[in-house]
């Protein structure tokens, strides 16, 4: 691709993530190498470039998703704080994440059966397949199926059907403000086997406590189980991500997983995620803990 390619973003060779509403009065900043590709799907503003220190960036509607330096330890914990926190998931559902990533991570389970993917930008997972292939080498995969559509529709359709549902969303402006909503897991809710376990994004507690705060009372009104955990993630807003992990079965504590590898499995397996890190991603600092224990 040409480095003609331009982008408001990107200025004097420097791309710029800033949002007066999610995150007022700071900016990320990257050096950009070469602008790979731009375009503007039927929902999104789609930007890939590839930067001289995080590798490859995948950018929708102006705001990181992933870049390949540092998108495991998100992709690792919103998957695997859900899968390991149920005794035998075989039937999986990711909404979003067109990018593959979670999925990448959701078929390392040998329990898993089938691997579905339902994202509504059907512009994300070509562009994901030819930039950012280590992602979304999980396409080609055989257990995974794939659904290019409204998540809202498709989980009506599959009413108990999955073990664990994903949700990575990005942020609760524009559509994807319904996913942050008690409808929506109450529709989650529906879609779940007996046991069924979700994770979903949940924004970072150093900028959105008030919105964590909501989306954990909305969880706990659905879920007999719902904690807060979190991740480390240097090209996320304030360099830490959360997510919800929820589970209908009251007996459930996700804080410690339900299966777990030996130390020499896990370090074959997962770049982030291990057993020890899966309970420290529960342990919140005081201030947090203090607003969300209710």
């Amino acid at each position: 691709m040409s480095q003609d390619i331009t982008h408001p973003t990107i200025k004097d060779g420097w791309f710029r993530e800033i949002s007066d509403t999610m995150w007022p009065g700071e900016a990320m900043t990257l050096k950009v190498e070469q602008v790979l590709v731009h375009e503007k799907s039927k929902y999104q503003d789609v930007l890939i470039f590839k930067s001289t220190t995080y590798g490859n960036v995948l950018v929708l509607d102006n705001v990181i998703q992933a870049t390949e330096r540092d998108e495991f330890s998100y992709q690792e914990m919103i998957a695997h704080l859900a899968l390991n926190s149920h005794p035998n998931p075989k039937k999986v559902l990711v909404i979003g994440g067109g990018d593959g990533g979670v999925l990448r991570e959701v078929v390392k389970h040998e329990s898993v059966e089938e691997a579905w993917l339902c994202d509504i930008d059907e512009a994300v997972i070509r562009l994901s397949k030819q930039y950012l292939p280590d992602m979304a080498k999980s396409y080609s995969h055989p257990k995974v199926r794939t659904h290019i559509g409204d998540g809202f529709q498709f989980l009506r359709d599959y009413r108990n059907t999955f073990d664990v549902i994903i949700t990575d969303s990005s942020d609760p402006e524009g559509p994807a403000q319904s996913l942050f909503q008690k409808a929506y897991f109450e529709l989650l809710d529906s879609a779940l086997t007996e046991s069924g376990v979700i994770t979903t994004q949940a924004e970072s507690m150093w900028l959105h406590l008030p919105i964590i705060k909501d989306l954990k009372k909305a969880c706990s009104e659905v879920f007999a189980v719902a904690e807060y955990a979190y991740t480390t993630i240097p090209t996320y807003p304030s360099g830490q991500i959360g997510f919800m992990v929820c589970c209908k079965n009251k007996n459930v504590d996700v804080k410690k997983p339900l299966r777990e590898l030996s130390d020499n499995e896990e370090a074959k397996r997962y770049r982030y995620y291990n057993k020890r890190i899966h309970e420290a991603s529960f342990v919140l600092p005081t201030w947090v803990a203090n607003e969300l224990d209710f």
